[in-house]
């Protein structure tokens, strides 16, 4: 019943927001960063009239209202800025958020993206709602373009697979398993996620847990909140990836948003497993 629902929510979402956009212009409120980076990168990035905490990609996103973040969004300020369109992110606003919205009736669009496959997807149906479709064609296919050209070129990566540990965050450690996009992209690039099994999506683990895990390569993150905090991997000299200089950094913002910039991050992931 939930999925016929949510199929009902989709194809309503489109039909009215197609319908309004034929009559005058977009009010979009974007719920999510990489929702603002794909309705920018297809041109409709001057109707966005609300948006939320680190939305800063391009530039002119800093710009936007925010009405809310991580913790939950104003709903008021929802409904007095009358928009013609509410794009929501199934992973990253909270569930309770989104049936408000629901109920109080806006049009709304939930995006929700479960593989590098879907970021094109998403950005066609963004295109159709915001009327367009012929830029939102470009980009799409220039993307597919490129991630087929990476599949291609790591799908006969060596039989002897590096074994890569992803630290998503220093303190406390967590990381990634293999239902995320993080994790996918490692399989992608041909290294076998240390932790791609684990029942969590992003769990929290231990030093000694990665110890044990023994990978190597460890990928961390380059932004300044994480360098930060850092982990001295230079005391765990028995970990393969510490004792060879296996440990690589990459642009978080790049691979942690679900924009068409993501395959920039795949890239680089795949750089860092595999030099």
């Amino acid at each position: 019943m939930r999925v016929y629902c949510y199929v009902l929510l989709v194809v309503s979402a489109l039909s009215v927001a197609t319908a309004q956009a034929q009559d005058k212009a977009q009010r979009i409120i974007a719920l999510a960063p990489h929702i603002v980076e794909n309705l920018y990168a297809i041109g409709a990035g001057d109707d966005v009239v609300a948006t939320v905490d680190y939305a800063d990609y391009p530039e002119a996103a800093n710009n936007i209202m925010r009405i809310g973040g991580h913790q939950g969004i104003q709903l008021e300020k929802v409904l007095a800025l009358n928009p013609t369109l509410v794009v929501v992110w199934q992973g990253g606003n909270k569930a309770a958020d989104i049936e408000a919205l629901q109920r109080l009736g806006v049009p709304l669009y939930v995006s929700e993206i479960n593989s590098l496959a879907d970021i094109a997807v998403e950005i066609r149906k963004l295109g159709e709602l915001t009327q367009r479709q012929h830029q939102a064609q470009q980009l799409a296919s220039a993307y597919e373009t490129r991630l087929d050209v990476l599949q291609k070129e790591y799908a006969n990566s060596s039989s002897s697979r590096p074994r890569v540990f992803y630290q998503l965050w220093p303190t406390p450690m967590m990381t990634v398993n293999n239902n995320t996009l993080i994790g996918k992209a490692i399989e992608l690039c041909g290294g076998d996620n240390t932790f791609a099994d684990n029942i969590t999506d992003y769990p929290q683990i231990s030093l000694e847990h990665v110890v044990l895990a023994k990978p190597d390569v460890i990928v961390v993150t380059s932004e300044q909140a994480a360098q930060e905090k850092a982990v001295d991997w230079q005391q765990w000299q028995s970990i393969p990836a510490v004792k060879n200089n296996a440990i690589r950094a990459i642009d978080a913002n790049l691979l942690h948003r679900y924009s068409a910039r993501i395959l920039d991050g795949v890239e680089s992931l795949c750089k860092a497993i595999n030099q």
